[in-house]
């Protein structure tokens, strides 16, 4: 049977807007806001207004080509997907395996080229952790501006352009994804509340996903303190776009933060989070955005198949309950 395009988007944006960790409150004001800015266009200006914004609040998660009526029985699901991964797709096809659509986690096209409009989601998620808005909006605002200006050379199409000409569907699941495992593992911890920083890096190892990522070399590892400090507060920082501004490690410090748990983290970033006396523990990039497929692919799809690739494995909820 499997289900239309349309409709596996529809239910990412809605399964990612009920795990924000910001909360439906901030969820709506975004909306409300993209509607607002809609309306205060010229008239000559509003045919260049994305109007997926009023509907949809994360500018990385888009349906990059094809009909969304068409219906998907199997999809071809990775983390990066790039002109590689549209070519393996196409190989696929002639090898018996029709791929309906391509599904990536990180943003091609337009999406990729927008990704610097989700980081205003981070100012919320500070928000959340103790750091008063007026402060945290204005952190951000320098380093959105940074990543807006960083995409612009980026050759942003190639992928998209390659799924055209080969006439396959494509969309990319981005945040709805990053707020999965955001919001499951921030309740798994506030469930466990792990009191040493070596408890955290053991929760995370037990993850089936993270198991799978020691096995690669690449598991959950601490890079800021040491594992037999306290844990401390938790702040679980794995969704808004990409890495948010490096000033606020001081003024999560002042909220109460112990300890971090992010999927990567750059050096000066880690220095910063040094300075003021943070525990980081890195969970794993892909291993974590694997997990926030996984979660997200639980809840959307019925009746898809799912062939994994670019570093996805797919685990479902019934297998990960066996573990």
């Amino acid at each position: 049977m499997g289900m239309k395009i349309k409709d596996i988007y529809r239910k990412a944006v809605k399964r990612g807007m009920e795990l924000d960790p910001r909360g439906p409150g901030e969820v709506k004001a975004s909306l409300e806001k993209a509607r607002k800015e809609f309306e205060d266009l010229k008239e000559k200006d509003k045919k260049w207004f994305d109007t997926e914004r009023l509907k949809n609040p994360y500018s990385d998660t888009r349906i990059l080509y094809g009909d969304p009526e068409k219906r998907v029985k199997r999809a071809l699901v990775g983390i990066d997907m790039e002109v590689g991964e549209v070519l393996l797709a196409d190989r696929l096809r002639e090898r018996s395996r029709p791929i309906d659509l391509i599904i990536s986690h990180h943003p091609e096209g337009r999406a990729l080229a927008s990704l610097y409009e989700v980081m205003d989601m981070q100012a919320g998620i500070l928000l959340k952790y103790g750091v008063p808005i007026n402060v945290a909006e204005d952190i951000m605002k320098e380093r959105v501006s940074e990543v807006e200006r960083r995409l612009m050379p980026v050759n942003h199409t190639r992928a998209v352009d390659c799924a055209r000409l080969l006439d396959i569907p494509f969309m990319c699941i981005h945040t709805p994804s990053d707020n999965a495992v955001t919001t499951y593992l921030q309740k798994h911890f506030d469930r466990k509340k792990p009191r040493y920083v070596s408890d955290i890096v053991e929760t995370l190892r037990a993850i089936p996903e993270y198991t799978g990522a020691m096995d690669e070399s690449v598991g959950p590892k601490l890079i800021v303190g040491s594992e037999k400090r306290r844990a401390g507060k938790i702040a679980v920082d794995m969704t808004g776009g990409t890495e948010g501004s490096k000033k606020a490690f001081e003024r999560l410090s002042q909220a109460g933060v112990g300890t971090i748990v992010g999927m990567h983290m750059v050096e000066d970033h880690r220095k910063e989070s040094e300075k003021h006396h943070i525990n980081v523990v890195i969970a794993g990039h892909v291993s974590s955005d694997t997990l926030g497929l996984n979660l997200l692919l639980d809840d959307i799809l019925d009746g898809v198949e799912v062939d994994a690739c670019s570093g996805f494995r797919r685990i479902s909820r019934k297998k990960r309950k066996k573990k």
